[in-house]
């Protein structure tokens, strides 16, 4: 059986989940999620957890089993905690702002980029405009949401430019060998 799929998930106070044929909905002090899962898993709601099943040990099964089971401790946690990304720009005169019409970036280049919020999605920026916060309680959507504002400007390999996720490692290259002594 699998690891994952049969670790039960914990719901901690304040967090419901309520069941409708496929269709689970996972309420708390953050919000509301819902999502289909695949009809041959079943979850099962008990005291405070929650049991995620499958029917058979078919490869389909197994693996539904252990990604519904992820997916459902990860809305668990999004209604309650919540999930946050963050960003780094490196490079000189590049910064972020957040402003009504959502995220603005000077990232050198001739004109500012506006990444408006999606729904659920909120921005932070700290006051030096280097680092950027993605908030919000679907992880799917922040994690979406974050390499969205990366591909702005991709950290470069010479210089370290550009917009990386806090602690991301960022290769870097030997510039140009140059010519030694002479003409």
């Amino acid at each position: 059986m699998s690891r994952i799929g049969r670790m039960p998930i914990d719901l901690p106070a304040g967090v419901q989940v309520r069941r409708e044929g496929n269709k689970v909905t996972v309420k708390g002090p953050r919000g509301e999620l819902s999502r289909e899962f695949a009809s041959q898993i079943d979850v099962a709601v008990e005291e405070n957890q929650v049991h995620v099943k499958r029917p058979d040990d078919t490869r389909q099964s197994k693996a539904l089993h252990g990604l519904s089971r992820a997916l459902l401790a990860n809305m668990v946690t999004g209604v309650s905690a919540g999930f946050t990304k963050r960003l780094v720009i490196e490079g000189v005169g590049f910064r972020a702002d957040v402003q009504d019409s959502g995220l603005v970036l000077q990232v050198g280049y001739s004109h500012t980029v506006t990444m408006p919020a999606p729904e659920g999605i909120r921005y932070e920026v700290d006051r030096t405009g280097r680092f950027i916060s993605v908030e919000g309680n679907d992880k799917e959507l922040v994690g979406e949401t974050a390499a969205r504002i990366r591909r702005v400007r991709k950290p470069e390999p010479y210089k370290g430019k550009g917009i990386a996720y806090e602690g991301e490692v960022v290769r870097r290259k030997a510039g140009k060998a140059g010519r030694a002594g002479g003409k």
